[in-house]
C-alpha cells in the first residue's frame, strides 16, 4: 500500500466515524499494521498524523474537503506570482544600473531589504494568522506586495525602490509560510508541493521573458511591475475566496481538537505565548538545519538567476537583448524538474533523491563556468535548474513531515525568512566581489553554497516522524 492509499484510508475512516458508522476491530488492526509498515520506511513521505486514542485520524487531501481543489489552485497561482517576482530582477539589473547610474554593490541592496521583509514576517506570520484567519492574512500579504509594485512601477528614486522590495519580501514571506504549511499537511505532500513549486517555476520562466521583452524594446524597466500588479490583484481575490472559512471545516476542527486532547494528556492547560513558540522553534534541530539548508539553496538560486546574465555579458560578450532570455531557460529547467522529477521521491525517497540531484548540480555548475561559449553556458545552467528544481519541494515536504504541529507555522516562517536572507546575502556577496574581482565569482559562490546545502541534508534525521 502506498501513501495515496493510506491517505484515502484515513479520510474514509474519518468520514464513516462522522456519520455514525463503526469500523470492525480487524480493520483497525489492519490500519495499525499498515501504519507500522510505513513507519519502518523513513524515506517515504507521510503527512503529519496525531497519536491520540480518543480522536480519529483525519488527513485532508487535494479533494477532501472539496474546496481544497480551489485552495491548491490558488496556492499555485500565488507561487506563480512569486516566481515572476523573484526571477525578473536578474533580467532588469542591467537596465536598473543604467537608469540610476549605479554599480553591482548598490543594486544588490534590493535583495537586502527583501530579506529584511522576510525576517520581519517570521515574527508576525503566525500571530496574524491566529488573529485574523488564514484568508484575511493571505489577502494582507497580497496587499503588501501590491503596494511594493506600485512604488516600483512609478520609477521613483532608488532608495524608494529599495523600500518597495522590503514590502515585497514581507508579503512574499507570509504567503509562502501559509501555503507551504497548507500544502505540506495534505495527503501526498511532496506531489502537491511539487506542483505548487512548479507553478513558481512557470512564473520564473515568464518573469525574465516579459521583463526582457519590455526593456529591450525601449519600454521603461519599471513598467514590468504593472504586469505583476495585475497578477497580485488576481491572487488577492482568488486566494481570499478559496481560503475563506478554512478554519471551520472538519479537518481544521480536528487538528484543533486533537491538539487540545494532546495538551490534556500531557497536563498542559494553557497555550504557550508566541515568543515561547518562537523559542521552541529556534531550539528545534529540524528548524535550524532546515533554515541553513534553505539559506544556501535559495541564496544560490537567486544568485544564479540574478547574476548569470551579467556574467555572460562580461565574460562571453553576450548581447543584453538576447542573453536576458537565458534566465528563462534556468527557470524552465526548475519548472520541468519540479513537475517531472519530484515524483521519483515516492520510489527512492527524498533523502536519496536530493543527494543524487545535488551531485549533478555541482557537475553542471562547473560546466556552466568552464565551457567558453554562450550556448554551452545556457544549456548547462538550464540543466542546473532542472536538477535543482525538485530539491525545494522535497525539502519542504521533509520539514513539514518532521516538525510537530505546535511549532510548524512558526518554524516554517523562520525557515522561509532564512531562505530569503540567503537570497539576499549570497547575491550581495556576489555583487560585492563582482565589483572588484568580476562576475565570474558567481560560480565559486554557488558551488560553495551547494556543498553546504548537501552537508545540511546529510544532517537531517532518518526517522519517519519526530515527536516531542
Amino acid at each position: 500500500m502506498d501513501i495515496t492509499d493510506v491517505g484515502n484510508l484515513r479520510a474514509n475512516s474519518s468520514y464513516k466515524a462522522s456519520h455514525g458508522e463503526t469500523t470492525a476491530p480487524s480493520s483497525a488492526r489492519c490500519a495499525d499494521a499498515q501504519k507500522n509498515q510505513m513507519s519502518q520506511d523513513p524515506e517515504v513521505s507521510q503527512p503529519p498524523t496525531m497519536q491520540d486514542r480518543n480522536v480519529a485520524v483525519v488527513v485532508p487531501s487535494f479533494s477532501f474537503p472539496a474546496k481544497n481543489k480551489w485552495r491548491v489552485l490558488a496556492a499555485c497561482l500565488i507561487y506563480f506570482g512569486n516566481g515572476m517576482n523573484d526571477s525578473a530582477p536578474g533580467a532588469l539589473i542591467p537596465y536598473i544600473e543604467d537608469y540610476y547610474n549605479i554599480g553591482y554593490a548598490v543594486v544588490s541592496l534590493i535583495w537586502v531589504t527583501n530579506a529584511v521583509g522576510f525576517i520581519l514576517a517570521a515574527f508576525f506570520a503566525d500571530v496574524l494568522r491566529e488573529r485574523f484567519g488564514r484568508a484575511t492574512t493571505l489577502m494582507g500579504s497580497e496587499c503588501s506586495m501590491i503596494a511594493g509594485y506600485i512604488i516600483a512601477a512609478c520609477s521613483p528614486p532608488f532608495p524608494a525602490v529599495v523600500i518597495a522590495y522590503l514590502l515585497l519580501g514581507f508579503g512574499n514571506a507570509i504567503n509562502l509560510a501559509l501555503n507551504n504549511v497548507f500544502c505540506g499537511n495534505l495527503a501526498n505532500p511532496t506531489i502537491i508541493l511539487g506542483a505548487a513549486h512548479g507553478s513558481y517555476g512557470i512564473g520564473g520562466i515568464l518573469g525574465p521573458i516579459v521583463a526582457t521583452a519590455l526593456a529591450s524594446n525601449g519600454i521603461l524597466w519599471s513598467r514590468f511591475y504593472l504586469v505583476t500588479i495585475g497578477v497580485r490583484l488576481t491572487c488577492f481575490a482568488f486566494g481570499g475566496w478559496a481560503f475563506w472559512g478554512l478554519e471551520t471545516e472538519p479537518p481544521s476542527q480536528f487538528h484543533h481538537n486533537s491538539n487540545d486532547a494532546q495538551d490534556e494528556q500531557s497536563g498542559v492547560t494553557r497555550q504557550p505565548s508566541k515568543m515561547r513558540l518562537l523559542g521552541r522553534a529556534l531550539q528545534n534541530r529540524i528548524t535550524l538545519i532546515g533554515a541553513l539548508f534553505i539559506f544556501t539553496y535559495q541564496g544560490a538560486e537567486v544568485a544564479e538567476s540574478g547574476w548569470f546574465i551579467s556574467y555572460l555579458i562580461d565574460y562571453r560578450n553576450g548581447n543584453p537583448q538576447k542573453v536576458g532570455y537565458v534566465t528563462a531557460g534556468f527557470w524552465g529547467g526548475i519548472t520541468v524538474g519540479r513537475f517531472v522529477i519530484t515524483h521519483a521521491s515516492r520510489k527512492v525517497g527524498e533523502k536519496k533523491l536530493v543527494f543524487g540531484l545535488g551531485a549533478g548540480v555541482l557537475i553542471f555548475q562547473l560546466m556552466s563556468w568552464l565551457i567558453p561559449d554562450v550556448i554551452g553556458n545556457a544549456v548547462a545552467v538550464a540543466i542546473v535548474g532542472l536538477l535543482l528544481g525538485p530539491v525545494c519541494p522535497c525539502a519542504w515536504s521533509m520539514f513539514n513531515h518532521l516538525l510537530t504541529p505546535n511549532i510548524q507555522t512558526t518554524s516554517v516562517g523562520f525557515i522561509s525568512s532564512a531562505g530569503s536572507s540567503g537570497g539576499a546575502i549570497v547575491p550581495l556577496i556576489t555583487g560585492l566581489l563582482a565589483q572588484t574581482e568580476g562576475t565570474y565569482v558567481l560560480h565559486p559562490v554557488c558551488i560553495a553554497s551547494f556543498v553546504v546545502m548537501l552537508i545540511c541534508w546529510a544532517g537531517m534525521p532518518r526517522v519517519s516522524k519526530r515527536k516531542e
